[in-house]
């Protein structure tokens, strides 16, 4: 059972500014951390823990402070920090907070989602999570600065940290900066990041390798991956993406009962989506309408509609192919409906909200009941949900490696590259809903195929779900397998 025994309430301290050890010009933190301690039973393991919601002062690249980072980290008790595992987790955006991977997923408490979003989300329970993997690693649950509780210092503008590079940057600070104040130096170290921050946790990792101290991890999750999101994104010409596309839309429309079933599992419908895509499909958009015979892009068209349950007429008028967000409006149209583009699972009006919204503002909610309630933090200021303010800026803003050129790199396969040169340990997972229409499943295993990492330090994971897969329970379950599986080196 899960209960707090304990508390220290935030009290308000004067902002100082001092040199640290390392000779670093650093501002002392506004609040005091605020520390529970509790007991619960994850993956069958009775475990006594200590929650702890603090602000850490880090750097930017220039060694001058930067932002008050407010992280919340789950230790076990009793144990020896130089052998225990921790892991740091982050969500994306760009950007936001931690609270949908903290709240759905690896919290030892989570909001359990029903399988039909129809329910007032103020229902949905908060319940004991024992997918949690405290019986084998330490949490800590990272929140940018501008989300959450965590801000720039006073004269730092928040849109320094609005690129791919300082925002790993900061990261990386704040990592060093918590191994070091903590004493975990020498524990095994793993970071799991979410779609953008499949992005942030290559970068970061790279960073921590060539710190004047160097810090190399030993693993890294990538749940729902964008790092070759330049190679597969949707644009008019690239016939990667209807071809990485395809095995999730057929997914999606087995899902629907929009397709033939025929007895068929959705992985052999997936895996015959695959094999047709990434050979006769492929080859037929390479060849474009000039060279294709038109019997052939009659035999495609009837072969995508097989897929798809979208008519043969329409890939014969769009080129042969459909974009993942149009296949959201076409696949339920005729009954009014779209589907959600985080989990196609989902569907709602055509002219109504993302049907899956609710997921990302239901863990929200329930972050805030959770802090309140149980881990006794009472702050005054906004707990921001975006990084970008609603003054008209926007994620437009964020500026890529690749921003500023078309020919521009999109080098965050390399960085995994790079660290795992330097660590012969080092492992990679990534995890991929099969209902995801942003980063799908065929994204993933092309990230893999091209990445030239060695088969035996890579993991490809598939889940029933949608971007965030684990609001499902089937996929939680086997997604907490999977991050344990990482953590304990198997």
């Amino acid at each position: 059972m899960f209960t707090a025994v304990a508390a220290v309430l935030l009290v308000a301290a004067a902002v100082a500014r001092d040199v640290d050890a390392q000779g670093t010009l650093t501002v002392a933190p506004v609040q005091a951390p605020v520390v529970t301690h509790h007991e619960g039973v994850f993956n069958a393991k009775n475990v006594s823990y200590t929650a702890t919601v603090q602000e850490t002062v880090v750097p930017n690249a220039a060694g001058a402070p930067g932002a008050r980072i407010v992280s919340t980290a789950y230790t076990a008790d009793g144990t020896d920090a130089a052998t225990r595992p921790v892991l740091f987790v982050c969500n994306g955006g760009p950007i936001g907070p931690s609270n949908p991977l903290h709240m759905l997923a690896m919290g030892p408490r989570r909001l359990a989602i029903p399988s039909v979003l129809t329910a007032d989300p103020a229902s949905f329970a908060l319940v004991d999570n024992g997918y949690a993997v405290l019986d084998v690693a330490d949490l800590v649950f990272f929140d940018p600065a501008s989300t959450g509780w965590s801000r720039v210092v006073d004269g730092v503008k928040p849109e320094s940290y609005y690129t791919t590079d300082d925002d790993a940057q900061q990261f990386a600070a704040f990592i060093d900066r918590w191994l070091r104040e903590h004493h975990r130096m020498a524990s095994p170290k793993y970071v799991l990041g979410e779609s953008y921050a499949t992005i942030r946790v290559p970068e970061t990792a790279r960073q921590l390798l060539h710190l004047p101290e160097p810090i190399i991890l030993d693993g890294v999750f990538l749940m729902g991956q964008a790092a070759n999101q330049l190679e597969i994104n949707t644009r008019p010409y690239n016939i990667l993406a209807p071809v990485v596309g395809l095995p999730s839309v057929a997914a999606t429309a087995w899902y629907h009962e929009q397709v033939d079933r025929n007895g068929r599992t959705v992985y052999q419908v997936m895996a015959e989506a695959a094999h047709f895509a990434n050979g006769e499909y492929l080859t037929a958009l390479f060849k474009g309408n000039a060279a294709l015979p038109e019997r052939d892009r009659l035999r495609i068209a009837e072969r995508l509609a097989f897929f798809t349950g979208i008519p043969a007429s329409y890939f014969l008028a769009h080129n042969l192919r459909i974009t993942r967000p149009t296949f959201q409006n076409e696949l339920l149209k005729q009954r009014g409906l779209k589907l959600g583009s985080d989990d196609a699972r989902y569907v709602g009006p055509v002219k109504g909200p993302e049907p899956d919204a609710v997921l990302a503002s239901a863990s929200y909610a329930a972050m805030l009941r959770y802090f309140r309630d149980e881990l006794k933090v009472a702050r005054s200021e906004e707990y921001r949900r975006r990084q970008f303010p609603s003054d008209g800026a926007d994620r437009n803003g964020w500026a890529y490696a690749a921003a500023g050129s078309p020919f521009g790199d999109f080098p965050y396969t390399a960085s995994i590259t790079e660290v795992m040169n330097a660590n012969p340990n080092f492992r990679v997972v990534v995890g991929s809903g099969i209902y995801d229409m942003k980063t799908t499943t065929g994204a993933a295993e092309y990230l893999i195929a091209q990445s030239g990492w060695p088969a035996s330090r890579v993991r490809l994971s598939y889940y029933e779900g949608g971007h965030m897969a684990y609001t499902n329970e089937s996929a939680l379950k086997l997604f907490a397998a999977d991050v344990r599986a990482l953590v304990a080196g198997r």
